[in-house]
């Protein structure tokens, strides 16, 4: 068996053992960083707890290589993806799940190998998945203090199926209620993004921090899934949107990964559960992104853990977020 990366006993992203800083910085960080009591992650995505200037400051020093536990989850991940995604690829038919979602043999293929893997390295960590029945998924979020791996196999499966090139593998560790790592691979174009809570996000090894110019919104591209929004709000942005494009790509974790390298500036999407958004959403907060999580359907923000689907709204700068997010509340 393979020796893993350690889990268990490692510094938490607070303690200044857990990340080489320099004792000038530290002292920075010390009096410009505002201390927060972390809520759990449906609570935190509606208040940034950092400054843009103490999450410069934090990153600045944190952006290294990525540690060896990282490096061995995206290569799990990478292999799943290109042998068990990519080698059948317009290859497979779907059927429909109870809740009419279609699922491929990719979907369970992953699904079992990373179940497999996981557990032979960090036998003490619980897996959710969003292959697993809803009485198993409800039983493990129960257990809310025990760290756990949330996983979505195959991010846009009706896209694979159809043989449209926009699908990911999503994985994200869990710890006291929100993401302290998340891995989003895109084996079509073999990009793999990657997040350690505190330390930064990465592309494929190399450091990412959104560092856009001021956009106006009616000069943003905006990716928007209209599907699962409120009529009213649809119908608002039909006839009177407020930026200048739109798109709808099809696969959650890898809309927040693009998002996180500016590929695009706006971004709403109205319903995501746990496993589409734990990992991407974590991507885009360390690559300095904004974002809020609430309750689909009912404009109010979720509270811990749940199987409940989210409204994510997010942009690229704290400006831009501020505008668009005052948008979305008049027009609702």
């Amino acid at each position: 068996m393979r020796a893993r990366s350690p889990l268990a006993g490692e510094p938490t992203p607070h303690s200044t053992a857990s990340w080489p800083i320099s004792p000038t910085a530290h002292a920075h960080y010390q009096t410009r960083f505002r201390q927060v009591d972390f809520q759990p992650l449906n609570s935190l995505c509606n208040n940034e707890p950092y400054s843009t200037a103490d999450r410069t400051i934090v990153r600045i020093e944190h952006r290294s290589a990525m540690d060896t536990q990282l490096e061995e989850l995206q290569s799990i991940l990478k292999c799943a993806g290109q042998e068990e995604v990519m080698s059948r690829f317009r290859k497979v038919t779907h059927h429909l799940k109870a809740d009419g979602s279609p699922v491929t043999q990719a979907d369970l293929a992953v699904h079992r190998r990373l179940a497999s893997e996981l557990e032979s390295r960090w036998p003490a960590r619980p897996l959710l998945s969003e292959e697993m029945s809803e009485a198993e998924q409800q039983a493990l979020l129960l257990k809310e203090d025990k760290a756990l791996w949330c996983l979505d196999p195959l991010d846009g499966t009706s896209n694979y199926a159809s043989g449209f090139p926009f699908f990911s593998l999503s994985l994200a560790l869990i710890e006291q209620g929100q993401p302290a790592l998340g891995i989003v691979y895109d084996p079509m174009r073999d990009e793999c993004w990657a997040a350690r809570q505190g330390a930064g996000a990465w592309l494929n090894g190399t450091p990412i921090q959104l560092d856009s110019p001021y956009y106006r919104l009616r000069d943003c591209l905006a990716v928007v899934d209209f599907k699962r929004l409120p009529e009213s709000l649809v119908t608002r942005l039909a006839t009177n949107a407020p930026y200048r494009s739109q798109r709808n790509m099809g696969s959650i974790a890898l809309e927040w990964c693009w998002l996180a390298s500016g590929r695009y500036q706006l971004y709403l999407h109205g319903g995501q559960k746990l496993w589409d958004y734990a990992a991407g959403w974590l991507i885009l907060r360390e690559a300095g992104g904004f974002s809020r999580l609430s309750i689909a359907g009912r404009n109010r923000p979720s509270q811990g853990l749940s199987l409940t689907s989210c409204m994510a709204a997010a942009a690229v700068s704290q400006e831009l977020f501020s505008a668009w997010d005052q948008w979305l509340e008049t027009a609702r």
